[in-house]
């Protein structure tokens, strides 16, 4: 065994989404942040750092203050260092730069005011990075950070391993962007495993002998461990098992010294510099930007926040309800939404609901009282190089795309509620042509056979009229289908001609089809709407039936035969949606669901209404209907 022990990082983070439910909060304090904290303080020669996330610490000081009194006494006593980062927890790499440096410090503001000592180092949510995170870093203050092992080994940073089964000849490394600089640690993921496997004393001694015996550096001997997983036994407490961490930690003593980052780093000489490629730490490590290409939610979520960041940037001369508007916007950019590992993160609709809510609370900031102006613009909102049309109204924002010619995003701004808010992209009025005959009963979420789905393809502008705010688009017959194509595409004669307008409460939706074939068309038209509540069941909505000068009939179940309209009721939100047409119809609403993590657990997230039309078109011949969508409270 060498004589020269092993220095250790010992680091604890915790992190609560912002929108998550009070139980979410109360776990993580109960599982994780009191035993470890109360478990610390019984041996104060082990020194470690806390991370706990700006949404957590506020949560803890309003629910349980008397934990901040453990946490002041450690900082005095220097037995912890709190470590900054973004308040929210953010997706650092894809949020804009004035983002990065105003959540780093209003979280370094917090903490400073709460345990009066400014943080010297950062936690990097997701450990995802990207080499231009070193200039803003560098800017707030921050000396140094932490990857994990996988980003060092990408980064060639291991060069051998150890009869422990952890790799070795890893060490802490400098980065560079722009002539700034920062000290970056590994953490060791395969050492969180090994302590729940083989135990913390033998781990730690095999590690420290091999180590001994190959470094080629004494900065070789020092590693960071984010320890969540102590134990293999299902059945011990998390008071116990912290317990008995830290007393196998002060038996190492001998050959291990925990130690903090914060006086290590300034005295760290002859670093090797390292680029680490854009990554997360996880084990596929996809990129944030990966991700939100892969994840259309996630793309929508992020489309917003650049937006919405635009228009924060457009205020003049009011640096108060500038700095507001920002402060809103940060709660929208937290780590959940935008990586693999918070996949499930981004399926919970809570979430979800939660950052649009943060996000048109923004917007609503940006908007002087009584000088808003309504109108229509076009605008590449999903930066994929063409252009979508936003309607912005005093009480609505709803944006269309052309793909499908559908409804992407329909805001009410008195709730802060995204409509639209759903997973897999889906839209409202997403047009779809099915066989004649389809009965509301066969309607269904997804394909059905020998049917046209619009959705998939492109409209075309046809007109848009800024001065009244009408929007004109068209989708053209299928080319092959009337050049006599052997596999023509379903009702491929058929043009669909579509036009929007938004009147402060109300969304209006026209169509005008069209048969461009030669021969008869019979078919059933069905628009799909998306709409996204909090939740599903009667406790968050109920349906009736409506029908101008009579009273409204609650509905069993969401399906009306042959009616002229059908209203929800969002309970929670305390608003009323009413669906008319000019045309009498039948409608069927299901649930949208997607599947969960668990077996057999599926993820509410919308309910899809969809209306059927029975539809007989001569050629050249055209059958128009129209709809009214309005929301009031």
């Amino acid at each position: 065994m060498s004589d020269v022990k092993l220095s250790l990082i010992l680091i604890s983070h915790a992190h609560v989404p912002y929108g998550a439910e009070t139980g979410e909060f109360e776990k993580m304090y109960t599982n994780l942040v009191v035993p470890f904290v109360s478990g610390l303080y019984r041996y104060p020669r082990i020194q470690a750092v806390i991370h706990y996330s700006g949404v957590l610490l506020h949560w803890i000081e309003r629910s349980h203050p008397e934990l901040f009194m453990l946490l002041e006494d450690m900082v005095a006593r220097k037995q912890i260092e709190m470590l900054g980062g973004g308040f929210y927890e953010p997706m650092l790499p894809i949020i804009p730069q004035q983002d990065k440096i105003g959540q780093i410090e209003l979280m370094t503001t917090y903490l400073r005011k709460q345990f009066g000592k400014r943080p010297q180092g950062c936690w990097i949510p997701e450990y995802a990075w990207e080499q231009s995170l070193v200039s803003p870093l560098a800017a707030c203050g921050m000396g140094y950070t932490f990857l994990s092992e996988r980003q060092f080994a990408l980064a060639g940073g291991i060069t051998s391993a150890n009869p422990a089964g952890i790799p070795a000849g890893i060490a802490p490394c400098i980065c560079e962007d722009q002539g700034k600089l920062i000290t970056v640690f590994p953490v060791m993921q395969s050492l969180e495993e090994a302590f729940a496997g083989k135990g913390i004393s033998d781990s730690l001694l095999v590690l420290q002998d091999s180590l001994g015996k190959k470094r080629h550096a004494e900065n070789e001997m020092i590693i960071s461990v984010f320890p969540k997983k102590i134990s293999a036994k299902s059945a011990e407490s998390p008071d116990y098992a912290w317990g008995r961490f830290f007393e196998e930690i002060s038996l190492c003593d001998t050959f291990v010294e925990t130690v903090s980052p914060g006086k290590l780093y300034r005295n760290l000489k002859c670093l090797q510099k390292r680029c680490f490629s854009d990554s997360t730490g996880v084990e596929n490590g996809i990129s944030p930007r990966r991700f939100i290409i892969m994840h259309p939610e996630a793309g929508r979520i992020y489309s917003k926040m650049i937006f919405t960041n635009v228009l924060i940037n457009q205020l003049r001369g009011d640096k108060s309800r500038k700095l507001s508007a920002h402060e809103e916007l940060w709660k929208a950019q937290g780590s959940t939404l935008f990586c693999s590992t918070g996949k499930q993160g981004l399926h919970n609709h809570t979430l979800r609901n939660a950052s649009y809510s943060a996000l048109l609370g923004a917007e609503r900031v940006t908007r002087e009282k009584g000088k808003f102006n309504p109108m229509l613009v076009s605008y590449d909102f999903n930066m994929d190089g063409t252009e979508e049309w936003l309607f912005q109204d005093s009480r609505i924002n709803c944006y269309v795309q052309s793909t499908g010619g559908g409804i992407f995003e329909l805001d009410y701004l008195p709730k802060s509620w995204n409509y639209l808010d759903s997973c897999h992209g889906r839209t409202a009025f997403s047009d779809r042509l099915l066989p004649s005959g389809t009965k509301i009963e066969n309607l269904c979420i997804g394909n059905v056979s020998k049917s046209r789905k619009c959705c998939e393809e492109q409209y075309d502008l046809d007109e848009m009229d800024k001065v009244r705010r009408i929007l004109r688009l068209v989708l053209r017959p299928n080319a092959a289908t009337l050049g006599g194509s052997k596999t023509p595409v379903p009702f491929g004669r058929i043009e669909i001609k579509k036009c929007f307008q938004v009147k402060k409460d109300t969304v209006l939706a026209g169509y005008s089809l069209s048969n461009r074939g030669t021969e008869p068309e019979d078919f059933c038209f069905a628009p799909e709407i998306d709409l996204a509540f909090p939740g599903e069941g009667s406790a968050f909505t109920r349906f009736f039936a409506c029908k101008p000068g009579n009273q409204d009939t609650q509905l069993a179940q969401p399906q009306v035969r042959l009616g002229d309209g059908v209203k929800i009721h969002d309970l929670k939100n305390e608003i009323q949606i009413t669906l008319t047409v000019n045309r009498s119809f039948d409608i069927n609403i299901l649930p949208v669901h997607i599947p969960g993590t668990k077996s057999n657990e599926s993820l509410f997230q919308s309910l899809c209404a969809m209306p059927l039309f029975p539809v007989s078109l001569k050629p050249e011949e055209s059958w128009d209907v129209e709809f009214t969508l309005k929301f009031t409270h």
